[in-house]
């Protein structure tokens, strides 16, 4: 029975993706971002029907085995703009260390602002890098890393819809400045809306995501403590 289940959930995740995909690709408005419509579609099928989420994961889980494999795959735009990214390595780093410091710093700043209890400030500061090491972060905080993984996915699905009205607000046009806001502030979400705008952007996004993880893992101890 669990087979089966795992199979229609697997069918319809990807049939769910795929149509919200074509439809995005039709209106092109950013709030049709298909990892927003088929997510909200989804939990609401979920909700209304009362099918526990442990029941989505029989087939979910296959299909999250495969994020491993496609951060892999990113490789493959880093290598065939491997001499663009290595002649401007120095301005990538420090973009993405001031990136790093603002993403993790505003969280902080409004969460106090707000006046969130500590555990749920822990979970907010290190929204802006991917999911597992989001988590890893907040737990080694004091945070709650479910909690964390939420603040994660959100900053991932705002990013990849509104990453694209402020870039032309503020008329950035630089194919590795609009990588580099991406992959900084929405991690893997974002990386996969600026592979949709060009491949540059693709490259520069996953090597942004990378090392902005690296950077927030040191960072957010860091300014926390001053906090405590």
């Amino acid at each position: 029975m669990k087979i089966i289940v795992g199979i229609f959930f697997i069918i319809m995740t990807i049939s769910l993706y795929a149509l919200m995909k074509k439809v995005y690709v039709h209106f092109k408005y950013p709030i049709l971002v298909p990892i927003f419509t088929a997510s909200f579609i989804a939990v609401c099928f979920l909700l209304v029907l009362k099918i526990p989420y442990t029941s989505y994961m029989y087939g979910g889980k296959w299909i999250d085995g495969l994020l491993g494999p496609a951060v892999v795959a990113l490789a493959i735009p880093l290598y065939d703009h491997r001499k663009l990214i290595k002649s401007n390595v120095v301005s990538i780093f420090i973009s993405v260390f001031i990136g790093s410091f603002i993403g993790v710093i505003s969280g902080v700043i409004l969460s106090l602002i707000v006046g969130v209890n500590k555990e749920l400030l822990y979970s907010i500061a290190p929204k802006s890098v991917t999911t597992p090491i989001a988590m890893e972060i907040s737990e080694l905080l004091g945070g709650t890393p479910a909690m964390a993984a939420v603040y994660v996915m959100v900053a991932g699905i705002s990013g990849a819809m509104i990453g694209p009205y402020v870039l032309k607000t503020l008329k950035i046009k630089n194919s590795i400045s609009r990588g580099i806001g991406f992959g900084t502030a929405s991690h893997g979400i974002g990386t996969a809306r600026a592979l949709e705008i060009g491949s540059v952007e693709g490259a520069v996004s996953s090597i942004a995501l990378t090392i902005s993880a690296i950077f927030t893992s040191i960072l957010c101890p860091v300014i926390l403590s001053f906090i405590n």
